[in-house]
């Protein structure tokens, strides 16, 4: 004899919310993941574009030159 057995109305409920909630969560994970790598690939962008003004100025200013990154002044490095 098989005896067929149902969750109370709360427990259904409970238990789908729960499911929802953890697949709700795992999208959201996946998302910053996303958004992580799109901002390594920003910070690479950035580093490349940093250097490639560094060598610029460092052609102009030469290569003991240091800038105050508040004011812009330029000094050479104290020996």
């Amino acid at each position: 004899m098989k005896v067929e057995k149902f969750l109370k109305t709360e427990e259904l409920e409970t238990l789908q919310k729960m499911q929802g909630d953890f697949n709700k969560a795992k999208i959201a994970l996946g998302d910053l993941e996303l958004e992580k790598h799109e901002l390594l690939k920003q910070i690479d962008f950035l580093r490349a574009k940093f250097s490639e003004q560094e060598k610029s100025l460092i052609a102009i200013y030469g290569q003991d030159a240091v800038i105050n990154m508040q004011t812009g002044e330029v000094t050479k490095k104290e020996k």
